[in-house]
């Protein structure tokens, strides 16, 4: 999926048409402060030390592939205790500023600028991160005004992660809006792909921020 296709969405004035909106976490609304290649490279010690061959040299291959090896509480930590660390030094970003201003991301409202009169729909978060990272950071940097508390989910929050759509789909329903009422923003593939698995308008933030 690319900005160009049917399902990829500007923001813009069309956000009053939505009962929910879900941003991504990492790369949208904040960054997280964590060494993604030393993150991955922790996780192969962990197969390491239980004299297991990695199955590949990707993350979150890694982590799919623990449950088959046995090891998943040890490879999950090895990536956790980076996120939440990285989540509390973590910065936010330009929409992230615009959220905790009550801007939300209306065609009127620009960094600096007034804020729109603009009704944002309820709002959560759908991550590839840790659901205490998530957390982590919404509190650090202010957001929680902003968004559903029960509707902040992670990787493990329900039984997969994206691109799977299922969390997605979860936070949608806990905002009490319907897949083809939402829209989700994300800055990645995985989040694009798990907005067509599910039915979802999607927004490239870089688009969201153009308007």
């Amino acid at each position: 999926m690319t900005g160009e296709d049917s399902r990829s969405t500007p923001l813009g004035s069309r956000l009053p048409g939505y009962e929910a909106v879900v941003y991504d976490l990492d790369g949208t609304l904040v960054e997280l402060a964590v060494d993604w290649d030393a993150v991955a490279e922790a996780v192969r010690d962990v197969y390491a030390e239980h004299a297991l061959v990695p199955p590949t040299e990707e993350l979150w291959g890694l982590l799919d592939a623990a449950d088959e090896y046995g090891i998943r509480d040890e490879v999950e930590e090895a990536i956790a205790a980076p996120e939440r660390t990285g989540a509390r030094d973590s910065a936010r970003l330009p929409l992230g500023d615009r959220l905790a201003v009550g801007t939300g991301a209306s065609a009127d409202a620009t960094d600096g600028g007034p804020e729109s009169d603009t009704p944002h729909p309820p709002a959560g978060v759908c991550s590839l991160n840790c659901e205490a990272a998530c957390r982590v950071a919404v509190e650090t940097h202010g957001l929680g005004d902003a968004l559903v508390s029960e509707a902040i989910l992670g990787r493990d929050s329900v039984g997969s992660h994206k691109p799977d759509p299922e969390s997605l789909l979860a936070a949608i329903d806990r905002l009490g809006g319907a897949p083809d009422t939402a829209l989700f923003v994300g800055d990645s593939r995985s989040d694009a792909v798990a907005a067509e698995r599910g039915g979802v308008d999607f927004a490239w933030v870089s688009d969201l921020l153009a308007e």
